[in-house]
């Protein structure tokens, strides 16, 4: 469902609003109406046996969430979490998850015109979980499909392990 926002001339332009966020020296944004809040690095429980990339799990006011460190699922260097590192609560075709990030920027508008089809680069490299790129002023942000950041295989993996560590 694309949103509507009205300009400061009063007209309604097509869109959607995204929240933002940086890794590494990369900005990124995931659809805001996939976004239940947005909350500091907190404690994170190890869970053993899991793929590198999952950090283990908090707990959010009684719930029990998987987070997921979006810069080793990625394969992009880690120096660790600094000061702004901040925790996404996202919500993705299998359930709730957390995605650390390095800062979050802003919630933005953008028009569908401002937003391209995602490049191919082959059939060898996975790019499903980038829903386009978006532009915004002289800048390029990776749009993701949060429903694909995992694998299919991935998120099955997560949900049997909470089950089994839980």
């Amino acid at each position: 469902m694309d949103a509507l926002a009205a300009t400061s001339l009063g007209e309604v332009v097509e869109g959607r609003q995204y929240v933002t966020f940086g890794l590494n020296n990369e900005e990124y944004a995931v659809d805001a109406l996939n976004v239940q809040e947005i909350i500091e690095m907190a404690s994170i429980t190890h869970v053993p046996h899991l793929p590198e990339f999952f950090k283990g799990v908090i707990n959010l006011r009684g719930t029990i969430i998987p987070v997921v460190d979006l810069k080793l699922k990625f394969g992009m260097a880690s120096e660790g979490y600094r000061k702004h590192t901040c925790v996404i609560v996202t919500e993705f075709s299998g359930g709730v998850m957390g995605i650390i990030v390095d800062s979050v920027s802003d919630v933005m508008h953008m028009p569908k015109e401002s937003v391209s089809a995602t490049p191919s680069f082959g059939s060898q490299i996975r790019t499903d979980f980038i829903q386009g790129m978006g532009k915004v002023s002289d800048r390029l942000v990776l749009i993701l499909d949060i429903n694909k950041v995992l694998t299919e295989e991935e998120a099955s993996i997560v949900n049997e392990q909470l089950t089994e560590a839980l």
